[in-house]
């Protein structure tokens, strides 16, 4: 509706109309089947030459569809702008269309209908032309959305985060050692304890916790970007043991071998330079960099 030339993809999920929840109207069909040739009538009466397509995605939810030309010449745009109009009215539940502002669209004919249904004037100001306001108080989104997942925080940051929140694993009784497993060596090598998410951020101070809290999934979220590290199970946090890893598999097609390889020892091991014992595993078995000399 926003132009002519307007195209659209639209890959239908939630079962929501123009003003709250979808109502089934059909028992011989799925709900989303119903759903679906709902999204797909909204688009042939805007117009569109609708097509149907199937994505290759791993959801239950995925059939989507394209509108790229229309079925009407730009001369009949006003025309077919009322009857969007008219459609989308008659979507509306008797009980929220009420020719208020707050919830509704503000076309004369409609309203003038349903006052004149419910024994009353419609208001005077309710007199613009169809398509003047679609609805009232929309507020789109952002052309360009903020990255919230923790990405985006500073560098400093998110390293400080780590190393108070590995210090604070390390350093929590009892303590855990782990023996090397290489070789059978007597050696120990210093996992820490696991601790809550909730015991983690009673330890944080509050500047940390209030930037994080402006983050989608926050602590869990910034530790879980930090694979390397932690390793978060069951709202615990954990140091991750390199030696109890699983080892790539040998059957990986030669593609995935060679992309594999390209990405080995690209970033410098948090271990080797961070953790009081060093890293668990030897230099030539850690898929990352010991020392800026082995970086790839």
């Amino acid at each position: 509706r926003s132009s002519y030339s307007c195209r659209y993809f639209v890959l239908p999920c939630c079962f929501f109309d123009f003003h709250g929840k979808y109502s089934r109207r059909q028992s011989k069909k799925t709900q989303y089947r119903e759903y679906l040739d709902f999204v797909a009538q909204v688009g042939f009466v805007c117009g569109f030459h609708v097509e149907e397509d199937c994505l290759r995605i791993p959801s239950t939810k995925r059939v989507s569809f394209i509108g790229k030309s229309r079925t009407y010449p730009p001369a009949e745009h006003a025309l077919v702008d009322k009857q969007i109009t008219q459609f989308i009215n008659s979507r509306q539940p008797c009980a929220v269309a009420t020719c208020d502002r707050r919830v509704g669209f503000k076309h004369k004919d409609h309203c003038d209908a349903l006052c004149e249904e419910a024994g009353s004037e419609p208001p005077e100001d309710e007199t613009e032309t169809a398509g003047t306001i679609w609805m009232p108080g929309f507020q789109p989104r952002e052309k360009v959305e903020q990255i919230r997942n923790c990405a985006s925080l500073p560098r400093d940051f998110v390293d400080e985060v780590v190393l108070n929140v590995a210090n604070l694993l390390l350093n929590a009784a009892p303590q855990k050692s782990c023996s090397d497993m290489q070789g059978g060596s007597t050696n120990t090598w210093n996992q820490g304890e696991s601790l809550s998410l909730r015991e983690v951020a009673e330890h944080l101070n509050k500047d940390t916790l209030k930037k994080l809290k402006s983050e989608y999934g926050g602590l869990q979220t910034l530790l879980k970007n930090n694979h390397q590290v932690f390793e978060v199970l069951n709202g615990r946090v954990h140091i991750r043991d390199w030696r109890k890893e699983k080892p790539p598999s040998k059957t990986k097609p030669e593609v995935k071998r060679r992309l594999s390889a390209e990405a080995f020892k690209t970033r410098l091991c948090w271990f080797f330079i961070h953790h009081p014992d060093g890293c668990s595993l030897p230099s030539e078995a850690c898929p990352y960099a010991h020392g800026t000399e082995e970086l790839r």
